[in-house]
């Protein structure tokens, strides 16, 4: 054996122990590889892993105006008030809750071992748990699991979930979790609804005594709270507040005036501003922060508007009311009050008017009279026939109960005549009138219009306040765009927004109806008067340059009013949302007030500019509103639009030859005078002349005879067909029946199927009673001009 000089260890023994230290090594370094690849593991799966969201509870829906303050809020379905989480933690809430939970917050992994370690002592100590040394992650951790109690392995899922939180999270992310998600006392759960709740402010209004509050409720909600332990919370405030002073977080006049701060009594009730929008928006985002586009000071306005009217309308047993304005521009909804804020539960208080559907009135002439316009089938000043009229038994009635004969047809639309829109509805077509009112944005009208029938444009459909006042706004919005304006959006046509960022897409394709049209329907609603409404509200309508129309339903049940301006629009609906009906329930005696009345409370209009490429100069008849023909003797010079110029020129003057007294029409001859004269046929003459002073009827041919009387069936028309009425007693009930005669005082015999009925003279009218079937009715005049009618009547008991 060979033995060193310096080392008494034998050479055979050194190199063995060499070759164990040399595998010892190895074998560590293979286990330090294992155990970082383990770690690189759990990194990468508490990292990238899939996980599923922290929180699933669900959440209270809250409503902001476009400037983000709070409109109003519903509790969430689990009972709790719980708003969505906010994107920020107020600073001064931050640096409380930091400085009484989690003083390393900014510093640490999720997870501070010192404070850990601290936790198990005390608990040792005390003997049972005492402090659970978690940080704000952790608790975001515990929160998430919620349902768990707390054991050591709770505490290591808490640890490892807290870890994975931190790195996924930022640390303003994860503060934000804990401020929507910590306990607050009683059914308040989150910072926002904490502070809504127990202060009646945003979180961001707060002062630091407030926010000093919050910051310790979560620490035992239940224990301590407003409501409970009032001692021990103000203690508990009061020592966060003098370590903020003694870390300088606050002066010490900030210190002393935060703990004068009282604590909160009783709960605040939520602010509930819209609360039918609310509602009805909550459908579509239930558990969401929505962004309206609200004014909230409008809001206020136009509610209490709405409530100072109610007692006006409660006068007469109306319950319920709506208002809405839109900024005419963009469509936007800058006010929603969907019905009579003070109504109860008994008048269907909650239920949302704005989005009800209703019968219209007359509130969709314009757009038929916009149509015609733009179709070339009217002038816009043009007469139009107003006189009884029946179409297969429907036969309406103007509100007046009275006939003008002739009358301009932008006055029979501002007047709201009943039978000219009627007769024009029947004349357009009213399929093609659907269509076009369903472009405008009225698509509750999605039966044919066979369904609906001529009683479609004097309230036989249904539409809402929204839509409706949304496609008046879109008439103007066409007249704004046309003329520029750098407000107006892209596509003309479209239904009201009220959310933020959910404004219209550009359109490529035209408005159904053009700039033209519009302008002149717009200008013939800004000359609306009626002979119940004072004088006063047409003056102001004329100032504020306000183009509006009134409709009320049959029965009395539904009473509307929409104005329109350049910057503006503005719908009102007022009844009974049971749909009872009460006398004097009008567009002009109910609703119309109030339209105005929320004009006043909005900034004035400059009015529409008239959109001058879209119309040119024509020659109108001064009497007949027509295209002037060579026969008319006064006539004016008009911008019109370019598809006037497919109308017919004037019917209505002629040229005429009259002797020096312009009494008689006489023949061809030295003493013949040529004149232009307007002289309308016998129907129109009968109602027009009464009306008119100044009208002179055709004069009579000088020994006039048969050939020379023009005699008119006013009713019924020919080929109509007329139902008969049923009495209670079975028997059938009279008709009336009316014919015109152009010289006054004339004697008309009346004969039906070749039988006598009798004769009349002067107002030539004639009650009979006549049976079913075919009927061929002829009128004689003593000087032997006759004219013939055929109809068909149906009686009630028949006419299925």
């Amino acid at each position: 054996m060979i033995v060193d000089d310096h080392n008494s260890t034998p050479r055979s023994n050194v190199v063995p122990t060499r070759m164990k230290a040399w595998a010892w090594l190895k074998h560590r370094a293979y286990r330090l590889r294992w155990v970082f690849a383990m770690l690189l593991m759990l990194f990468a799966w508490a990292k990238w892993a899939p996980m599923a969201p922290l929180f699933n509870t669900p959440r209270s829906t809250v409503l902001l105006d476009r400037d983000g303050e709070l409109l109003g809020a519903t509790v969430a379905d689990d009972g709790q008030w719980r708003m969505p989480p906010s994107d920020s933690v107020p600073e001064r809430f931050e640096r409380c809750i930091t400085e009484f939970e989690d003083r390393h917050f900014r510093s640490h992994f999720g997870v501070h071992l010192p404070s850990l370690v601290r936790a198990w002592r005390q608990n040792i100590k005390a003997g049972r748990v005492v402090s659970g040394g978690s940080t704000i992650t952790m608790q975001v951790a515990r929160m998430a699991r919620a349902d768990h109690d707390r054991s050591v392995w709770n505490k290591l899922v808490e640890i490892l979930l807290a870890v994975r939180i931190e790195l996924r999270s930022s640390k303003d992310e994860i503060l934000a979790l804990y401020a929507a998600n910590a306990p607050f006392g009683g059914n308040v759960v989150g910072l926002d609804a904490a502070a809504w709740r127990w202060y009646g402010r945003a979180p961001h209004e707060l002062g630091w005594g407030e926010c000093a509050t919050l910051a310790v409720l979560p620490n035992a909600p239940a224990r301590i709270h407003p409501g409970r332990n009032r001692d021990a919370l103000l203690a508990k405030r009061n020592r966060l507040l003098d370590r903020l002073l003694e870390e300088e977080a606050i002066d010490s006049v900030q210190w002393s005036l935060a703990k004068e701060e009282p604590l909160p009594d009783a709960p605040h009730a939520l602010p509930q501003l819209a609360p039918q929008l609310l509602t009805t928006m909550q459908r579509s985002a239930r558990g969401t922060r929505i962004c309206s586009t609200i004014d909230r000071a409008m809001q206020l306005r136009m509610s209490a508007i709405v409530q100072r009217y109610g007692a006006v309308l409660r006068a007469n047993e109306v319950h319920n009311a709506a208002l809405l304005v839109l900024d005419a521009p963009t469509g936007e909804v800058l006010a929603y009050v969907g019905n009579m804020p003070d109504a109860d539960a008994a008048h269907a208080g909650m239920v949302d008017i704005v989005h009800a559907q209703r019968s219209t009135g007359s509130l969709l002439k314009p757009f038929l009279y916009a149509d015609m316009l733009q179709s070339g089938e009217r002038m816009p000043d043009q007469l139009v026939p107003d006189l009884p009229t029946s179409y297969d038994g429907f036969a309406p009635r103007n509100y007046e109960d009275r006939y003008e004969g002739a009358v301009p047809a932008s006055q029979a639309l501002a007047r709201s005549l009943n039978v000219p829109a009627v007769r024009a509805l029947r004349e357009h077509g009213v399929e093609r009138t659907r269509r076009m009112l369903v472009a405008m944005g009225l698509r509750s009208l999605h039966r044919s219009g066979e369904h609906y029938g001529l009683s479609l444009i004097v309230g036989g459909g249904e539409s809402s306040l929204w839509e409706l006042t949304g496609a008046y706004a879109s008439m103007a919005r066409v007249v704004l765009r046309f003329s520029g304006s750098e407000e107006a959006v892209r596509n003309a046509v479209h239904a009201p927004t009220a959310e933020r960022g959910a404004g219209a897409e550009a359109s490529a394709t035209d408005p159904p109806l053009n700039a033209a049209a519009l302008h002149h329907t717009l200008t013939a609603l800004q000359q609306v008067n009626r002979p119940e409404m004072g004088a006063g509200w047409y003056r102001f309508a004329g100032a504020e340059r306000i183009a509006w129309k009134t409709g009320t339903s049959f029965g009395h049940r539904d009473a509307w009013a929409i104005g329109v301006t350049d910057r503006y629009a503005v719908g009102v609906w007022t009844g009974n949302a049971s749909g009872e009906g009460r006398p004097g329930l009008t567009g002009t005696l109910a609703a119309a007030p109030l339209l105005f009345e929320a004009f006043g409370a909005l900034p004035d209009g400059e009015g529409f500019d008239t959109p001058y490429d879209a119309l040119e100069p024509m020659r109108v008849c001064r009497s007949s509103g027509f295209r002037a023909s060579a026969d008319c003797d006064a006539v004016d010079e008009r911008l019109v639009l370019h598809e006037a110029l497919r109308t017919t020129p004037c019917p209505y003057h002629k040229r005429i030859l009259v002797n020096a007294a312009r009494d008689r029409r006489v023949p061809p001859g030295p003493e013949a005078i040529a004149t232009s004269w307007f002289a309308l046929p016998p129907a129109l003459e009968h109602y027009y002349a009464p009306n008119h002073p100044g009208y002179r009827p055709l004069p009579p041919m000088l020994g006039h005879g048969a050939e020379n009387v023009s005699m008119q069936m006013i009713y019924p028309a020919n080929g109509s067909k007329l139902f008969a009425p049923v009495q209670l007693n079975g028997e059938l009930g009279r008709i009336v029946l009316h014919a015109a005669h152009p010289v006054p005082g004339t004697t008309v015999h009346w004969d039906l199927d070749g039988n006598y009925l009798g004769s009349t003279l002067g107002d030539h009218r004639l009650a009979i009673t006549i049976s079913d079937g075919e009927h061929l009715l002829t009128i004689t005049d003593p000087d032997g001009a006759a004219l013939e009618t055929r109809f068909r009547v149906v009686s009630a008991r028949h006419e299925h």
